[in-house]
C-alpha cells in the first residue's frame, strides 16, 4: 500500500470519528425516539394516546427498594409469635413507590394519599370485615381488604417479591399517562421537562423550517423542543355531548357464580373488543380469581394484556387510580373523557349498598361493573350507563331481577365508588 493511500485512509477515519456523535443510535433508547431536525414536539398527547413509558434506571431502583423492604418486613412478620394484627399486616404488605413525583401503592393504585393513610384504610377495612357475622353481607366477587392481606401473607418471600416487582413495573410503565390524566382532569401542571423525558407523550409537529408559515409563529411553535411542555386542553363537562355510549347492550351477561363479578366484567369488556364472548371460566383463570374474589390490579392487568383498549387509539395503558380526593364534577369528567374521548370502557369499583343501588334487596360487598355511557341532563340528575353483572335472583329466586344494562343516577355511583375503602377505578 502506497504512503498516499495510507494518508487518505487515515483522513477518512478521522472524519468518521468526528462525525460519530451526530449519528443516531439504534435500539430503544430515548435518543432514538427524539424528533429529527424536521420535527418538534410543541404539544403533549391526550392521556389515552400516550404509549407505555420506559422503565428508567431510577424507576428500577425504586422498584427494588420497595420489593426489598417487603421481603424484610414479611420475614420479620413471620417471626412474630401469634396472629398478626390487621395493622401489622397492612404495614408489611401495603407499600408505596414514588415515580417522578407520583405515588403508587401496592393493591391500591396511583394515589394522592400518604403510605400511612393507605395502610390505615386497609387495616380499618380488614377489621370491619373480620368483625362482621358470617353471611351478613352478600359477596359478589370483589377481593376485600381482609382477604387481600391474608392472600399476600400466605405467599413465600420469593413469590411476593415476584408479584410486587410485576405490579410496580406495570405502574412505572404508565407514569406518562398518570401525569397527563391528572393534568386533564385535575388541572395539575405538567413538569417543565415532561416532554423531554417522555417521547411517548409527544405530538410531533412540523418545524417552521419545513413549511412556509402563513402567519407569525406562536411561542410554542418556535420554542426549543428540549424545553417545551405545552399542555393538552383541559375540557369541561360543557365540551361533551348530552348523551354518549359505547359497547352494545347484547354484549352483556350475568355472573354465573356469586364471586365472579370480576371475570364477568372482564368477559364483557373483552367481548366489546373481540366481538365474541369467551367463557367466564376463561377469565377467572386469567385473573387468578378465587372464592375470595378478584383484585382490581388483576382486572387492569388483564385488560392491558388481553384486549386492545389500552392502545393509543383508545385509553392507553389502563391504570388503577384512587379517586378518593375527587369531587363529583371531576369524577364525572373522568368518566366522560374515558368513554367519549378514548371510546373505552371503565372498570367501575363500587360497594353495592342499597342506598346507592335501589334495585338491591340486600347490601352487598365491593363489586365490579363496566362503565360504558353517560347522559348529562341539565337541571335533572346526570346518569351513568354501565353493565351490571350481579343478578341476585339467579342465586335466590325470591329476590327481584336485576337487568344487565343500567342507566342510573351518576352521583349515587360516585358515592358508591368513594364509599369503597379503596375508592379506586380502572381507567
Amino acid at each position: 500500500m502506497s504512503r498516499r493511500t495510507i494518508f487518505v485512509a487515515l483522513g477518512v477515519l478521522v472524519l468518521l470519528l468526528a462525525l460519530l456523535p451526530f449519528v443516531p443510535r439504534g435500539g430503544g433508547g430515548d435518543d432514538a425516539l427524539r424528533p429529527s431536525g424536521d420535527e418538534g414536539y410543541a404539544a403533549a398527547r391526550p392521556a389515552g394516546a400516550a404509549g407505555a413509558s420506559v422503565v428508567t434506571a431510577e424507576a428500577r431502583a425504586e422498584i427494588e427498594r420497595v420489593v426489598a423492604a417487603g421481603t424484610r418486613l414479611q420475614r420479620s412478620l413471620s417471626r412474630t409469635s401469634g396472629k398478626a394484627s390487621p395493622e401489622q399486616l397492612a404495614a408489611s404488605l401495603v407499600r408505596c413507590a414514588e415515580f417522578e413525583g407520583q405515588r403508587y401503592c401496592l393493591g391500591s393504585g396511583w394515589t394522592e394519599d400518604t403510605e400511612d393513610d393507605v395502610q390505615a384504610r386497609a387495616a380499618r377495612s380488614a377489621r370491619t370485615v373480620a368483625a362482621r357475622p358470617a353471611g351478613a353481607v352478600e359477596q359478589t366477587g370483589d377481593l376485600d381488604a381482609a382477604a387481600a392481606l391474608a392472600q399476600r401473607a400466605r405467599m413465600s418471600p420469593q413469590a411476593m417479591a415476584r408479584a410486587d416487582r410485576a405490579e410496580l413495573t406495570m405502574a412505572a410503565r404508565s407514569i406518562a399517562k398518570v401525569w397527563l390524566l391528572r393534568h386533564e382532569i385535575e388541572g395539575v401542571p405538567l413538569p417543565a421537562d415532561f416532554l423531554a423525558d417522555h417521547p411517548e407523550a409527544r405530538v410531533a409537529v412540523p418545524s417552521t423550517s419545513a413549511a412556509k408559515p402563513t402567519s407569525k409563529p406562536t411561542a410554542s411553535a418556535t420554542a426549543s423542543p428540549s424545553t417545551t411542555s405545552s399542555a393538552v386542553t383541559v375540557k369541561t363537562a360543557a365540551d361533551y355531548p348530552q348523551r354518549f355510549q359505547i359497547l352494545s347492550g347484547v354484549q352483556s351477561t350475568a355472573q354465573i357464580r356469586t364471586y365472579w363479578c370480576g371475570p364477568t366484567s372482564m368477559q364483557m369488556i373483552a367481548w366489546g373488543w373481540r366481538k365474541e364472548a369467551q367463557p367466564q371460566q376463561h377469565w377467572a383463570k386469567r385473573l387468578g380469581t378465587t372464592t375470595s374474589g378478584t383484585s382490581i390490579y388483576d382486572m387492569v392487568r388483564v385488560v392491558n394484556r388481553a384486549t386492545g383498549w389500552d392502545n393509543a387509539k383508545h385509553a392507553g395503558p389502563y391504570i388503577v387510580l384512587d379517586i378518593g380526593k375527587y369531587s363529583y364534577a371531576k369524577w364525572m369528567l373522568l368518566m366522560m373523557r374515558h368513554i367519549h374521548d378514548y371510546r373505552a370502557p371503565v372498570v367501575l369499583h363500587p360497594i353495592l349498598l342499597k342506598r346507592y343501588y335501589p334495585y338491591l334487596d340486600d347490601d352487598a360487598s365491593g363489586h365490579f361493573q363496566v362503565g360504558r355511557g353517560f347522559a348529562q341532563r341539565g337541571a335533572k340528575t346526570d346518569k351513568l350507563g354501565y353493565f351490571e353483572p350481579w343478578n341476585q335472583q339467579r342465586f335466590d329466586p325470591s329476590e327481584p331481577y336485576i337487568a344487565r344494562v343500567q342507566w342510573r343516577d351518576a352521583y349515587r355511583s360516585f358515592r358508591a365508588n368513594q364509599a369503597h375503602y379503596a375508592h379506586n377505578v380502572g381507567v
